[in-house]
């Protein structure tokens, strides 16, 4: 399985709480929601019903996984809803217990076990296993060369700081730009893959 990663980010790298005000406030974040000026249906929509269209299977890190399991059954009738909360998820958690695995099609992974059950996943065959937020999950998997695809939708805003998805660990990764499409409220989707090698 390919594991492609898709995420909302500023210009200055911060992906933290695209979605809401309330979203994630880690370290005094207080611009929760800011995608939502720069989001269209057409380009940027279009980027994640593609994105899901590919999915076999979505990959969580516990605190997305609790923000969207708060928010897609509720929205169903939808068919990117239907799809979203069809679809098998796995979640890498040390604390939620399987009792609390209330979205449809949930599986945990424990935290200590992610890597290796991760990396098991990637190489079975399959389609694409999607991370969407998820920074702690997805910095983990840059660094251990778990990434096939970035889809980054780079939103024209500096928020001036907060999480961002890349690991800080002194490694050159270099990518390939795939591909680049611009709507009409200035949000780059690009895409990119690693270089062998690089």
């Amino acid at each position: 399985m390919r594991i492609v990663i898709s995420e909302f980010m500023s210009l200055d790298g911060v992906v933290q709480a695209p979605g809401g005000p309330g979203e994630d406030t880690d370290g005094g974040f207080a611009h929760g929601g800011w995608s939502h000026t720069f989001f269209d249906p057409e380009v940027v929509g279009g980027a994640f019903v593609d994105a899901l269209s590919n999915a076999e299977a979505l990959l969580f890190g516990r605190r997305t996984w609790q923000t969207m399991a708060a928010a897609w059954p509720e929205r169903a009738g939808d068919p990117f809803a239907d799809r979203m909360n069809a679809i098998p998820k796995y979640v890498v958690s040390e604390t939620l217990g399987d009792d609390a695995l209330t979205w449809d099609n949930s599986t945990r992974i424990p935290g200590d076990k992610a890597v290796a059950r991760i990396r098991e996943l990637h190489e079975t065959d399959g389609g694409d296993l999607l991370v969407m937020g998820s920074p702690t999950l997805v910095r983990a998997l840059l660094r251990e060369g778990l990434v096939d695809e970035l889809r980054l939708m780079l939103m024209p805003v500096i928020l001036g700081g907060g999480k961002t998805i890349f690991p800080d660990d002194g490694a050159l990764r270099t990518l390939e730009l795939v591909s680049t499409v611009t709507s009409g409220t200035g949000v780059h989707v690009c895409t990119y893959r690693p270089v062998a090698g690089g």
